[in-house]
């Protein structure tokens, strides 16, 4: 059982309802387990989407009809992998990793699942890169430092087009985003991220919570109707 991010009581029971629907719905194939046993290997922070998070990816990405998809925060490349799996034979993701040491391991991942080509990893701070990515993307999922979600929120709209979907990842925080007195930073991030979405007459969305492996966290997920508005 995963170390919950946001723990309760009831996080044993959360854990096994994950685990009783990742059975059913989401089994990992040899390279997904390769991922996360290699992730665990090297030292990394297991802060991996879940299974089921990434089938749901996998699921936005068809739903869509996505081809080009970026994400912020490769992390070891698990949700990457879930998300280049599901893509057209001629989709690609754009993958960007602050840290070098994450981004060799996600490499080593990627290359395993056979999807070296089908992934773009950079490796480098988000904010550097986003202004030299072509575009317009299908789909963009932020799961990187919330801190500067804003600015990622901004980058994102730019990269857009009609109908791109944003998806951003660990958002409700235990119920910390709702504290408006917090000190912490991510949590001021998240909360100044949600504001402008709901500020921003381009972007229509929507909020999930969850429950499971990884405690009390959530989604926020928009569709732009109009970037250049």
């Amino acid at each position: 059982m995963r170390t919950p991010d946001y723990p309760s009581g009831d996080a044993e029971k959360w854990a096994q309802v994950d685990a009783w629907f990742t059975e059913k719905l989401a089994p990992e194939g040899p390279d997904l387990k390769y991922t996360l046993a290699n992730n665990a290997d090297h030292g990394l922070p297991a802060h991996d989407v879940s299974a089921l998070q990434g089938k749901m990816l996998a699921l936005f990405i068809k739903m869509t009809r996505a081809s080009r998809v970026l994400e912020i925060g490769t992390l070891g490349g698990y949700s990457t992998i879930w998300m280049a799996k599901a893509l057209p034979h001629y989709g690609s993701v754009t993958t960007i990793e602050f840290n070098e040491h994450h981004a060799k391991v996600a490499r080593q991942n990627i290359d395993n699942a056979g999807l070296t080509e089908r992934v773009e990893l950079h490796t480098g701070a988000a904010l550097d890169v986003l202004p030299m990515l072509k575009a317009p993307f299908d789909l963009i999922f932020i799961d990187a430092d919330k801190a500067n979600n804003p600015r990622y929120l901004e980058w994102a709209i730019k990269l857009s087009k009609q109908g791109t979907v944003i998806i951003g990842d660990n958002t409700v925080r235990g119920g910390g985003v709702i504290d408006s007195e917090t000190q912490d930073p991510n949590v001021q991030g998240l909360r100044h991220f949600i504001q402008m979405i709901s500020e921003d007459e381009r972007l229509e969305a929507t909020a999930i919570q969850t429950v499971g492996e990884k405690g009390w966290d959530g989604f926020v997920m928009a569709i732009v109707n109009c970037p250049s508005c």
